[in-house]
């Protein structure tokens, strides 16, 4: 049953849409970054799933049989405000007529399952995909609700509405010795190669660039790996030429996050968080021929306030302005519309943001 905030929440894309602009210019940002086709396509819709109670982040969709677009996402207490999501996320499912009508919320999926889990103190940044018959929700848990137990899993239902049914460890375990992804694995993006095989693209870092930096705002270098897999449940085996996105040697601990990744046209396509490459606010879009070796990277959109004039944020929201964990919803292998996550909106906390995608 939709609820007067649920009704409340879509009704707030209306006025917000009329005040939002598309990016319609050459291939460079007026700061003379090379823009991708990907960013000139998009068009603003606005923001959904304001909740009052709330933090949303991370908000992934999907058609569903039923005609309706669904989508999973990470929220946790507004109590806890930003830093909630490490120690306090669930994963929470949301429906819609469609990408740009209002989210009723249906259910939590996935909570933190307690001590003796990999999952026991937070289940955050979800992407779901249909393989086969099934549907596959990858995630990130942890298990101590600090950074260093951070595990990609994977929950399977025969449908969108559940069962859930997760494995009791992770896909991915953290690398050994002093290996680059040895602090931890997280942020999943998934594709199925043309071979069969299952790819699970994850982030990670070394816990020495984490704790050992003399700089106090360096926190790691966030870096991009691959794992390979026969079967959808795995064992996914990391492939031996990880990582295959590494900009540390860009100096300015350049980095990477939030990785979405897909096929189309026989290429692999990838969006991600900036962190560092053009600036911190915006997003990038690579290609690739291999899943492997990728491109040099173009902006796959800018800042907030190139699409939608907001007012100034709090000082409790240090991220706001930006777009973060991107996710696309594919029609016919092609992308239909971005969802992003992003600090504002109605409450001041967090909620997702919509673009449609030409």
């Amino acid at each position: 049953m939709m609820t007067r905030r649920h009704f409340l929440t879509g009704m707030a894309l209306a006025p917000l849409a009329a005040g939002c602009r598309s990016v319609r210019q050459g291939q460079t940002t007026p700061e003379g970054y090379p823009l991708s086709d990907f960013a000139q396509r998009l068009r603003p819709v606005g923001r959904v799933l304001e909740l009052e109670d709330w933090y949303v982040w991370g908000t992934s969709p999907i058609d569903g049989p039923d005609g309706k677009t669904h989508v999973f996402f990470s929220r946790w207490p507004a109590a806890k405000r930003m830093g909630g999501w490490i120690n306090s996320s669930e994963i929470a499912h949301a429906v819609a007529d469609t990408p740009e009508s209002p989210f009723e919320v249906v259910s939590t999926v996935l909570a933190p399952r307690g001590p003796g889990f990999w999952d026991a103190t937070t289940c955050h940044n979800p992407h779901i995909q249909r393989v086969g018959d099934r549907y596959a929700l990858f995630y990130m848990g942890n298990a101590n609700g600090k950074t260093d137990s951070k595990r990609v899993g994977l929950a399977l239902s025969d449908s969108l509405y559940g069962p859930w049914h997760r494995s009791d460890k992770p896909l991915l375990e953290a690398g050994e010795g002093d290996a680059w992804d040895n602090h931890c694995t997280s942020n999943p993006a998934f594709v199925r190669h043309p071979d069969g095989r299952y790819r699970l693209y994850y982030k990670s870092w070394n816990t020495a660039e984490y704790t050992g930096s003399s700089h106090p705002t360096i926190r790691g270098n966030r870096k991009y790996g691959l794992a390979v897999a026969d079967r959808l449940e795995g064992p996914y085996v990391k492939y031996a030429g990880n990582p295959i996105i590494d900009y540390s040697s860009r100096g300015g601990n350049t980095q990477i996050e939030d990785a979405y990744v897909w096929r189309e046209d026989g290429r692999f396509r990838m969006i991600a968080r900036d962190m560092g490459i053009f600036g911190h606010d915006m997003g990038l879009y690579l290609d690739s021929k291999d899943g492997v070796n990728w491109s040099e990277p173009t902006v796959a959109y800018l800042p907030v306030n190139r699409y939608v004039q907001e007012p100034p944020g709090p000082p409790h929201l240090t991220k706001y302005g930006r777009f973060e964990r991107p996710q696309l919803l594919l029609r016919g292998g092609r992308p239909a519309y971005l969802f992003v996550a992003s600090q504002g909106g109605r409450y001041m906390n967090t909620s997702a943001f919509v673009f449609r995608i030409d």
